[in-house]
């Protein structure tokens, strides 16, 4: 049985394969926002292929497919990319998605988390030793960052893992700004446990994406109907859970700021 690609993947992804699953639930929208913002990417990707300009949705999904080709190192790689993405300022939505798709809900939220942990890490350091200057000035007119780097002298960590909790900031920005806070490297790397919910809410949308493009194919699972109503459960419990944490998050956030 041969495994569908990445780009194949996100090509078969459409109204009707979603409608035939989704047509009684609210979570349809969700879905097709989903599948519409991967068959974007990928259209950009292919239009800047054939200009043969910089495009790095295209670099990623080309990553993403290589990646699906290796293996058990597949892992280690993904992982590697993660962190190289984060301090390079790519888009990291494109690999967190194809994480659910090459490794499943589990296996890719763990791979994300690890990732996006170490590159927001190794981009704090860059922003602490190595750019400071050039952080400063990006940061420099933004009252939000100001009030966080304010905080941040009272409870650093507590304001991290809000920040974390509470998708309102930049991610690849928000590492290295603060790196030029007071914020220590011990709590800035335990505050990334904020991450998870978030994490595990777009990789297990990414997986249902990859299920979605299984369909009609011999990888079709012998009882989909059922596995569908347990993945949909499992995406409603996933959705409420983040957006309440979210919002918890945030009305702490701006307490605090």
């Amino acid at each position: 049985m041969t495994k569908l690609t990445i780009i194949q993947i996100f090509k078969t992804i459409d109204a009707k394969n979603l409608q035939k699953f989704f047509n009684l639930s609210v979570l349809t929208l969700l879905i097709l926002a989903t599948a519409f913002s991967l068959n974007t990417d990928q259209a950009l990707a292919q239009e800047s292929a054939n200009s043969n300009s910089f495009n790095p949705q295209a670099i990623l999904c080309e990553a993403l497919e290589w990646i699906d080709s290796l293996g058990a190192v597949g892992a280690i790689t993904f992982i590697a990319l993660y962190i190289i993405a984060t301090v390079a300022f790519f888009p990291g939505s494109i690999l967190t998605l194809g994480s659910g798709v090459i490794f499943g809900a589990v296996l890719g939220s763990v791979y994300v988390f690890i990732g996006a942990t170490l590159g927001a890490t190794a981009a704090f350091l860059v922003g602490r030793y190595l750019a400071r200057g050039w952080v400063a000035g990006k940061i420099a007119d933004n009252k939000k960052f100001a009030a966080i780097d304010q905080a941040v002298g009272k409870e650093g960590l507590k304001i991290v893992l809000l920040t974390r909790l509470s998708p309102i900031f930049p991610f690849n920005l928000l590492n290295y700004a603060f790196g030029i806070t007071g914020v220590s490297l011990q709590d800035y790397f335990i505050g990334s446990l904020g991450m998870i919910p978030g994490t595990i809410m777009y990789v297990y949308i990414g997986s249902l994406a990859g299920n979605l493009a299984m369909i009609g194919t011999e990888a079709q699972p012998t009882n989909p109907t059922l596995q569908w109503a347990i993945r949909i459960l499992g995406l409603i419990a996933t959705v409420t859970v983040t957006v309440y944490i979210t919002w918890i998050a945030r009305k702490a956030l701006k307490k605090e700021l």
